[in-house]
């Protein structure tokens, strides 16, 4: 060890440390496997199982025009996105949990390698910045990142780093090989629309500024632009250029006064957004008001002007998510169907790279202000270290009781009720009350409910008969599924919007208003339900039995409608 110290740089330490943190930060996905404890909400309930309904389907290569039919009797080939994503292939290579590890490893890694570069290139490219640029890379790596998302927000330090290098007319293979490759492993809605829109008005501004037309930068925007459009065809197909409305033509997102909106842009400035959660509050923001200050005192550098640029930066994106859902921007949004059907709020998605390449430039202004700057800039960085260590997944679900992904998508109970229906699965349909239509979907049946992106309006209305009752009983699930409809569930009133009762509950269903004749025209025949329905009877549903198991979150009461 000593010898190795010797032969590398502190620098060079500091990365292995780094690397070290990493797979502490992965190992207890990698020792836990299905015993570990991940994201629910837009994770587990959602695309995890839309990967493994999709390879099932062998509909992966589909026609655009293809439907899946384990779900809503023929979903939209295109509602499960590209067969042209690399986390679609881990999930169809492997089984669930080495795919899940594997994305999250290949995430973390280029996201510490894509700002690591970044900040050595551009930004902090001093011999003494290496502490801070490999401490706010380890940092960057370590969020709370949505895992579906793969590379499309933590990918955009690496984007930036070899768009920057081309707009300095640098020619350099790995440069162009990053814009070829990061398409692969990253969304152009959820990420890379707003990033490639601020590399177009970059390249603008220099147009402007330094009549400097740099048409091979340009070029590069474009190409990267066209490699996304190409390889998300299905989504522009499904949504832009389809004439066919959508649930997504029904979405109303403007409906907050001005004071509800300022009140929003301020949480959104401080605390972020559940999607893409920097933990900035405690150290990082911190840092960047120090920061500022040392930068008023001290006057203008070329450097404090990059930093002053990237804070209001931070604050307009805010700004910007907040008022895209100010009630003025209804009238528009009513003339403009791209309006609602695309959220252009997601701007606020380039918020990690700002912010953290902010934290950089910050942490270098109170090094270079001397005094007790350089430890305070090892304390921040530790810090910020400790806070998103504690952030691991398998702390903040098991802390808030969440069911590890063997419990929540229970494949032996699953595999007991189908033992028990004793029919193929494909020969009748089931619904979910109180549980996320998403397990059942896991473990092979065919649903009347789903939660996706976009599904044809028709069907929501057609759905909509089965819960009528119930939503006019609730105001506030009548908006949710009128208004949105993503997700397509049984709604209850007494239950309100919470989708996962489990076996610890105590709730139980007093007054189910269902319209069972529109359950059994779109070919329902069960029901499976987490909580025991006490009028089932007057509703035409027989309780065929109960299913409990050990490894399981949930009890499910089997219900056969008659």
């Amino acid at each position: 060890m000593r010898y190795l110290s010797q032969r590398l740089s502190r620098e060079q330490l500091l990365i292995i440390s780094a690397f070290f943190f990493l797979l502490l930060y992965l190992s207890p996905l990698l020792i836990l496997g299905d015993n570990a404890h991940v994201r629910v909400h837009d994770n587990l309930d959602s695309n995890v199982a839309w990967y493994k309904v999709l390879t099932r389907s062998h509909e992966l290569f589909g026609p655009i025009d293809a439907t899946v039919p384990q779900v809503i009797n023929g979903l939209p080939r295109g509602a499960y996105g590209t067969e042209f994503s690399g986390i679609v292939w881990l999930y169809a290579l492997f089984p669930t949990m080495i795919a899940y590890s594997l994305s999250q490893a290949i995430t973390r890694v280029f996201a510490f390698l894509g700002m690591y570069w970044l900040l050595k290139k551009h930004f902090v490219r001093e011999e003494a910045g290496g502490l801070i640029r490999v401490g706010v890379s380890l940092a960057f790596a370590l969020t709370p990142f949505w895992p579906s998302g793969m590379l499309s927000t933590l990918g955009q330090p690496l984007a930036l780093w070899a768009f920057l290098n081309i707009r300095n007319r640098e020619k350099s293979w790995r440069s162009w090989l990053v814009l070829l490759l990061l398409p692969l492993y990253s969304s152009f809605v959820l990420g890379f629309f707003f990033f490639l829109t601020a590399m177009g008005l970059l390249w603008l501004r220099d147009r402007i500024k330094k009549r400097d037309w740099n048409p091979v930068f340009l070029g590069s925007i474009a190409l990267m632009t066209g490699l996304y459009l190409a390889i998300e065809y299905r989504l522009l197909f499904g949504i832009v250029l389809s004439s066919v409305p959508t649930s997504r033509s029904e979405f109303v997102e403007s409906t907050q006064n001005f004071g509800h909106t300022l009140l929003l842009a301020l949480c959104n400035f401080l605390v972020g957004h559940g999607h893409v959660l920097t933990m900035h509050t405690l150290v990082i923001l911190p840092v960047l008001f120090l920061a500022l200050r040392v930068v008023i005192r001290r006057g203008s550098r070329q450097e404090n002007k990059r930093f002053i640029y990237l804070l209001i930066l931070n604050g307009v994106l805010s700004l910007w998510y907040a008022f895209w859902f100010y009630r003025a921007w209804a009238p528009l949004k009513e003339h403009f169907s791209i309006l609602t059907t695309f959220n252009f709020a997601r701007f606020h998605f380039l918020h990690p790279l700002v912010i953290y390449v902010g934290f950089a430039l910050g942490l270098g202004i109170l090094w270079k202000a001397g005094g007790k700057g350089p430890k305070w800039v090892r304390v921040c960085l530790v810090s910020q270290v400790i806070i998103l260590l504690l952030c691991n997944d398998e702390i903040v679900y098991r802390v808030y009781g969440e069911p590890s992904v063997k419990q929540f998508y229970a494949t032996k109970q699953f595999q007991e009720i189908r033992d028990f229906i004793g029919k193929p699965q494909s020969s009748y349909r089931v619904a979910s009350i109180g549980l996320h239509p998403a397990i059942a979907q896991y473990n092979g049946f065919y649903t009347l409910d789903t939660y996706n992106n976009y599904y044809p309006l028709t069907y929501k209305h057609e759905f909509r008969k089965i819960i009528a009752g119930e939503l006019e009983k609730s105001p506030e699930l009548e908006s949710y599924f009128d208004h949105w409809g993503g997700r397509c569930y049984v709604f209850v009133s007494e239950l309100g919007k919470k989708y996962d009762y489990r076996k610890d509950s105590a709730k139980e269903i007093r007054h189910l208003d269902l319209n069972t004749d529109a359950f059994r025209s779109l070919g329902g025949e069960y029901l499976f339900s987490s909580v025991p329905i006490r009028n089932a009877d007057e509703e035409r549903l027989r309780l065929l039995k109960s299913f409990d198991n050990p490894e399981s979150a949930w009890k499910i009461y089997l219900y056969q409608v008659e």
